[in-house]
């Protein structure tokens, strides 16, 4: 009983603590591709569109993996038209999107030189489908907003996946303001000449793009034209930094706040952190959960351990009290008695440890692989601790037993006898 008792304790607290160890980062890395839980975007302080250098995205990336691991990806936002209709451009790099956001759902390909890959609502709204041919106009006049268009677009681009706090936890609203449509896409203002509308804004004039693929993912990013970075350049005919870059950082928590803390406290970095909190809320409270569960689990199996182990001992020191007097009567020591117990105790931890640590490791990988598809490695540390733990807790709960036993008057048990 002994035995088994020190079994089911060591398997059931292996197992809790393997999951409670191994998960959240499992848990972890499954949030990180539902989108990105930093974003950065750059201060204007010259009032001109110039957005964030290579250099720069190199050196916040350097800041964030400092960290933990992280997947970035950088977004150049431009106002375009198409049919005369105002909608917004994405010059991105299509791996490093296709690596960070792989909940979209993208029927046909990413974007390459020459094709686009367009939202579902621009789809619908401009009638185009796979394969077929859309024109993109760009107009000089329609970004003229400078910082306002960049910072609406970064502001549509955290919206998507939530809405996001500065460094200090203050809550921002990332829907946009009155410059942005319904979609929180910010439109370009109407030209206009001599109090009228200008026929400029019917000019249906552009560049022709073959229609890659379409996304598809229910929020912001349903309204907008991805290309790549290159097209883009072309398309405007100039060359200039991202308006955005996010992140999925492994980092969660008070590491990913010194995160966003340490790059807004460069200020010559002239870039602004945000944690996307929609991401990094959910992270965190699934895992303090599972944390939370596991310490109550925890103390409760510890608890009925003790009860088991220590009531198999008492009722080993009952069966034995007659050895124990005689051996008393012919001069052995409450010292040699109680070692006794207490070797004897800790060796039915040992083997129920060893039993309960396999049987947890088996119920622990089992779980992984069933709810993360993936496999759970052998962490010996962990294992070892748990036997060490299983003979520690069976040597604990025999100590009132060994005391009882020590109080054994051999002439009670004798005369009985």
């Amino acid at each position: 009983m002994a035995v088994v008792a020190s079994m089911v304790g060591a398997a059931t607290l292996f197992c809790l603590a393997a999951i409670c160890i191994a998960v959240p980062q499992q848990m972890n890395d499954e949030m990180r591709s539902y989108g990105a839980n930093l974003i950065v975007t750059p201060i204007e302080t010259d009032g001109r569109k110039t957005g964030i250098d290579e250099a720069m995205v190199e050196h916040t990336t350097e800041m964030v993996r400092a960290h933990g691991d992280a997947r970035y990806a950088t977004y150049r936002y431009e106002n375009v038209r198409v049919n005369a209709a105002p909608y917004v451009m994405a010059g991105v790099d299509a791996a490093q999107v296709r690596d960070l956001n792989h909940h979209w759902s993208v029927d046909g390909s990413w974007p390459s030189s020459g094709s686009v890959l367009i939202g579902r609502d621009v789809a619908d709204s401009t009638g185009a489908d796979i394969g077929s041919t859309i024109t993109i106009g760009y107009r000089s006049s329609d970004n003229t907003g400078s910082s306002a268009d960049s910072s609406s677009s970064a502001d549509s681009s955290a919206s998507a996946s939530g809405s996001s706090t500065d460094g200090s936890g203050t809550t921002s609203d990332q829907s946009g303001s009155d410059q942005s449509d319904q979609s929180g896409i910010a439109a370009p203002s109407s030209p206009t000449e001599n109090g009228r509308v200008s026929s400029d804004i019917m000019d249906t004039k552009g560049t022709d793009f073959r229609v890659a693929g379409i996304v598809d993912t229910g929020g912001n990013e349903d309204s907008i034209i991805y290309a790549t970075l290159g097209d883009v350049q072309k398309l405007t005919g100039t060359t200039r930094g991202a308006d955005v870059i996010e992140y999925s950082a492994s980092a969660s928590g008070d590491d990913l706040t010194k995160t966003v803390t340490s790059i807004n406290d460069m200020t010559s970095m002239h870039v602004k952190a945000q944690q996307v909190t929609k991401i990094t809320s959910s992270d965190t409270r699934i895992i303090t959960m599972l944390q939370t569960l596991f310490w109550i689990v925890s103390l409760v199996v510890l608890v009925l351990t003790l009860v088991g182990v220590s009531t198999t001992i008492s009722s080993i020191v009952s069966q034995r009290s007659y050895e124990i007097g005689l051996r008393k009567a012919l001069g052995a020591s409450g010292r040699s008695i109680s070692m006794e117990f207490y070797v004897e105790s800790a060796f039915y931890g040992l083997i129920g440890g060893l039993i309960g640590t396999a049987i947890g490791y088996a119920l622990a990988r089992a779980l992984t692989t069933v709810v993360f598809s993936r496999m759970l490695p052998v962490n010996w540390p962990l294992a070892i601790g748990s036997v060490i733990l299983a003979a520690l807790i069976a040597v604990l709960a025999s100590i009132p037993p060994v005391h009882r036993a020590n109080h054994i008057d051999p002439a009670v048990v004798l005369r009985e006898e």
